[in-house]
């Protein structure tokens, strides 16, 4: 099934993400221009538009659309923004921050879900964003400054040396909590003074794992 065979899920994605406080019309409009349905696993295109996470290779998942949209509303991003991504995945979030931001960097782990979303993100012309396979949870130094930062992976803590990336008037969100279990979603943002933190919603993610996988 194609992107173009969903219209009533699609409807009811929409008006599930405006029930659930969605209110950015930028990002609303995003998450309806972006086929959700080519980043999923073959055998779960008919749930691509379910408001649910869903599985996809190397043991990991594509968030839920709520989630997207919720974390890309809250990062406030503009066309002049360069984001960094932990966590490409399928390529879905990135192709998502491809549409509000200018450039995107977005880091992956496995080396087979890297290559995918490559091929998805050039598949759809999202020529501005760049997958790396690399460890996100420790970048080459050269890598940097960001305006945005977003993590799509569990961190017990948030590194230091990924706030240290932040421009100053930047915004980084991240789930923060333990692997196993429920994290908060934590929006830090980096003023002069400092970096001012506030807890959002309650999430469910897969670990941050440290080094870049040695198979798949």
């Amino acid at each position: 099934m194609t992107s173009d065979q969903h219209p009533p899920e699609k409807m009811m994605f929409q008006l599930s993400l405006r029930r659930r406080g969605i209110s950015d019309q930028a990002v609303l409009r995003t998450m309806e221009e972006v086929p959700r349905d080519l980043f999923v696993e073959e055998a779960d295109r008919d749930a691509a538009y379910r408001d649910s996470a869903l599985p996809i290779a190397c043991g990991q998942t594509i968030s839920q659309p709520f989630v997207v949209a919720y974390m890309t509303e809250q990062l406030q991003l503009q066309k002049k923004h360069r984001v960094l991504e932990i966590g490409a995945g399928s390529g879905y979030q990135a192709a998502v921050l491809s549409r509000l931001a200018g450039q995107v960097l977005t880091v992956e782990r496995y080396r087979k879900l890297a290559e995918a979303a490559r091929a998805r993100l050039e598949k759809l012309g999202c020529h501005n964003v760049e997958v790396m396979l690399g460890d996100g949870l420790n970048l080459p130094a050269n890598i940097g400054p960001f305006d945005r930062i977003i993590v799509t992976a569990a961190m017990e803590q948030l590194p230091e040396n990924l706030v240290e990336r932040l421009e100053v008037g930047g915004i980084l969100i991240a789930p923060i909590g333990p692997h196993h279990g429920v994290q908060t979603l934590v929006r830090f943002s980096r003023t002069e003074a400092g970096i001012e933190r506030k807890e959002l919603v309650e999430v469910r993610f897969v670990p941050a794992l440290p080094g870049v996988a040695r198979e798949l």
